[in-house]
């Protein structure tokens, strides 16, 4: 007790419970509801623990005599009926309440970043508005599979994330059911083929640092190479990166046009040669009639 006594003077971290750090509002509230259910535990284990060591201090063996015996005790009855149906009742209040703020998708969001999940990594489409609305993308971060199945941070796919703002993620799977989670969001949501699931975090300031990400489901063999990396930068920064990824993209897109405009371009003059050379048949057949 000592030892953990120091520990928490320390840091926190006794007091989160083995929970991370939180990095978002929701986490914070997930964190209070880990920690109310770890007191509501403790309670309990103190109660029974201490009928426990009562009945085995002051009730103990004292002679051969047995003592009076009866059929129930109807106050001990309705304390142990009551009891965990009040715990019960209050658990379940808070857990409801905390889950509906969770699910919460109407606040203005500042990024609106698409997740997809596919085997074996991720896709995070940065987009204009939510997908619900018709959002369109305007720059992307695929990832690919690290062939070895290792947990190689450099090739996995970053999320790019900005402090303090709004972040609102659409989720989708085209293959198997996924799991989206990084663990200090104190939070993870599925991710289910045929089914758009959505939710929303409120960055916390000063959180700007590198984070992991990883599937928590089961979605096959090389599920261990569902990860992702996720970085957190403070808004200028966020800012400065998200135009450089803009304007990538839009020269990418620019390239791929000319491309298929030189593509269109030499078949369609090949489609007029031969036009030509039918022509000069049909020239060549009158002259010899």
């Amino acid at each position: 007790m000592l030892g953990l006594a120091a520990t928490g003077c320390a840091s926190n971290e006794l007091t989160r419970l083995g929970m991370p750090e939180p990095i978002t509002e929701q986490a914070e509230r997930v964190l209070a509801l880990w920690q109310g259910s770890w007191v509501t535990a403790f309670a309990v284990g103190i109660l029974v623990w201490g009928l426990f060591i009562w009945t085995i201090l002051f009730h103990r063996k004292r002679s051969e005599q047995l003592p009076p015996q009866v059929r129930y005790n109807m106050p001990i009855e309705a304390l142990y009926t009551v009891l965990p149906i009040v715990v019960i009742s209050v658990l379940f209040f808070f857990t409801a309440r905390d889950q509906a703020y969770l699910m919460e998708t109407e606040e203005p969001a500042d990024v609106h970043v698409e997740v997809v999940a596919f085997q074996w990594a991720w896709q995070f489409n940065y987009m204009d508005d939510t997908k619900e609305n018709g959002g369109e993308v305007i720059h992307s971060e695929v990832g690919i599979p690290n062939p070895d199945g290792t947990a190689d941070r450099s090739t996995q796919p970053t999320l790019v994330l900005p402090e303090d703002s709004v972040v609102h993620f659409d989720l989708h799977s085209p293959d198997v059911i996924h799991s989206f989670w990084i663990p200090a969001f104190g939070f993870k949501m599925d991710v289910i083929p045929g089914r758009d699931n959505a939710f929303q975090v409120n960055m916390n300031e000063g959180t700007a640092d590198s984070y992991v990400g990883r599937c928590a489901e089961l979605c096959g063999v090389d599920h261990t190479r569902m990860l992702f990396n996720v970085e957190v930068l403070p808004q200028d920064e966020y800012e400065a990166w998200d135009a450089e990824q803009e304007q990538q993209a839009s020269e990418e897109a620019d390239a791929e046009g000319l491309v298929e405009e030189t593509t269109d371009s030499a078949e369609g003059s090949g489609a007029e040669g031969t036009g030509a050379e039918g022509s000069g048949a049909e020239a060549t057949e009158e002259n010899d009639e």
